[in-house]
C-alpha cells in the first residue's frame, strides 16, 4: 500500500510528499545516471501515472508530480522493474549521493559510487534526511558549490581524499578506505550529536565548533574547483538546460529517442550521454549565458499548495532583465524548497505579496515586503535597488 505523507521533508518514491497537483515521488537514479530505457520507462510512468510533468531537482534527482494515492502503488511497481527503486523508505533516505557528470569510462567514479550506495543500503547509520554525500573525484572539483555534508574527492596530484564539508582540507585515503571512511565521517556527526548542534548538515556543524577525530582529520588540499559548468559540448556529450528545472514526459522521452544514457546534475541540467550534437527542443536552454539560467524558481502557485503566487510566470518575466552576474531566486513560500542558499535577488511570496531579500536567503530579513506583481515586472530596477 501507499506510505503516509508528510508535509516538511526531501520526498522519495517510497516516501513521496503531498503538494497541489498530487503526490511528488522522487526519483533518485543510481550512480548519478538512467540508461535508454530507464528515461523511455519513466517518460511513461510520468504519463500514465502523474500528471506527466517531471521535475528535475537540486539534489540530482528526478521527480513525478500529479500521482494519485491509488496510482502510486502501480508508480512503484514500474519503478522497481526499471531498477530504480531501493528495498525500503530507510534505505532510499540514506542514499542521498552526488556524482560529478564528468566522469570518463575507464575512471573510478561510477565504482565509488557503487560501493557507497551498497554500504548505505547495509549500513544502520540514522542520519538526517538531507544529510548527503558527493563524489567529486575528477581533476578539478565541480561540485564544490552544491549541497553535500561528506565528500569524496582528490588532492591536487590526483590521489583520493575524503572531507567533512566546511573543512578546508581532507583526509587522504587509500583507494580501498574511500566507503569506510566516509561512513565514519556520517557516523561520528550522528553519534556527536551533529543531527541536533548541526541542524543536520556538516558545514554547520563544524562552524558552531565541533572538532573532528584525529582520525578522520587530514592536511590534503582538495583539487581546483572548476567554473561554472553551462550548457554545451563536453567530452562526455551534449549538456543542456532544462527551463525552471520542468519538463514534459514528452520532452524526457525524447532524450531516450537519441538512445544516449543521461547524467543527472544538481544544476537543472542533463547530460546526454554520448551525444556530439545539442538537443533543440522547447523547454531545453542550450545557450551558455541564456538568462534564464541565472533564475531558480519553484513549482509556485496552482502546483504546490504551501505556494502564495505562481513563480514561474514572474520568474520567465524578469530573466531579462536580470544583470549578467546576479541570480534571481522566486521562492513561492519561506521554505525556499527550489534553492536553499543565498542569491543575489530573492523574492518570497506572502499572502500579502512579495518580499524582497538582497544578497541572502528566504530565511533572511527582507529590505522590502508586500511588493506587487505588478510593481516588480514594470520596476524590475528595484530588485538590485534602483527607483
Amino acid at each position: 500500500m501507499s506510505a503516509s505523507v508528510v508535509k516538511g521533508w526531501c520526498p522519495g518514491a517510497l516516501r513521496p510528499m503531498q503538494s497541489g497537483d498530487g503526490l511528488v515521488v522522487r526519483v533518485r537514479p543510481f550512480g548519478g545516471r538512467l540508461d535508454a530505457a530507464q528515461i523511455s520507462g519513466l517518460a511513461h510512468l510520468a504519463e500514465r501515472h502523474g500528471n506527466g510533468l517531471i521535475d528535475v531537482t537540486s539534489r540530482a534527482n528526478l521527480q513525478i508530480r500529479g500521482v494519485s494515492e491509488t496510482s502510486h502503488r502501480l508508480l512503484l511497481d514500474g519503478l522497481s522493474q526499471l531498477a530504480l527503486l531501493d528495498p525500503d523508505a530507510e534505505t532510499e533516505s540514506r542514499r542521498n549521493i552526488l556524482v560529478t557528470p564528468f566522469w570518463r569510462d575507464g575512471d573510478e567514479t561510477q565504482a565509488l559510487a557503487a560501493e557507497l550506495e551498497e554500504a548505505l543500503e547495509t549500513c544502520t547509520l540514522a542520519l538526517p534526511t538531507k544529510f548527503g554525500f558527493a563524489i567529486d573525484d575528477g581533476t578539478s572539483r565541480v561540485l564544490a558549490g552544491d549541497s553535500a555534508d561528506v565528500r569524496i574527492e582528490r588532492d591536487r596530484a590526483g590521489g583520493l581524499l575524503v572531507r567533512a564539508d566546511g573543512a578546508k582540507f581532507g583526509r587522504p585515503v587509500a583507494r580501498g578506505e574511500v566507503t569506510a571512511t566516509a561512513l565514519a565521517l556520517a557516523d561520528w556527526f550522528a553519534s556527536s550529536g551533529g543531527a541536533k548542534g548541526g541542524r543536520g548538515r556538516m558545514a554547520a556543524y563544524l562552524a558552531a565548533g565541533a572538532i573532528l577525530p584525529e582520525a578522520l582529520r587530514g592536511e590534503a588540499e582538495p583539487a581546483p574547483i572548476m567554473a561554472s559548468s553551462r550548457p554545451g559540448l563536453y567530452p562526455q556529450g551534449a549538456m543542456v538546460g532544462v527551463a525552471f528545472g520542468q519538463m514534459p514526459h514528452a520532452m524526457l522521452n525524447q532524450f531516450a529517442g537519441c538512445g544516449h544514457a543521461l547524467r543527472l546534475t544538481p544544476w537543472r541540467m542533463v547530460l546526454s550521454e554520448g551525444k556530439r550534437t545539442m538537443p533543440s527542443a522547447p523547454g531545453l536552454i542550450t545557450e551558455a549565458y541564456d538568462p534564464a539560467l541565472r533564475v531558480i524558481a519553484c513549482s509556485g502557485a496552482p502546483r504546490c499548495r504551501e505556494a502564495h503566487a505562481d513563480t514561474r510566470g514572474l520568474a520567465a518575466a524578469l530573466a531579462p532583465n536580470i544583470g549578467g552576474a546576479a541570480r534571481l531566486h522566486v521562492s513561492g513560500c519561506a521554505k525556499g524548497c527550489a534553492h536553499s542558499g543565498a542569491a543575489a535577488i530573492t523574492l518570497v511570496a506572502t499572502a500579502k505579496g512579495f518580499d524582497l531579500v538582497r544578497g541572502g536567503s528566504t530565511r533572511d530579513a527582507p529590505i522590502l515586503r508586500s511588493l506587487s506583481r505588478d510593481d516588480i515586472v514594470e520596476n524590475p530596477s528595484i530588485l538590485m535597488g534602483g527607483h
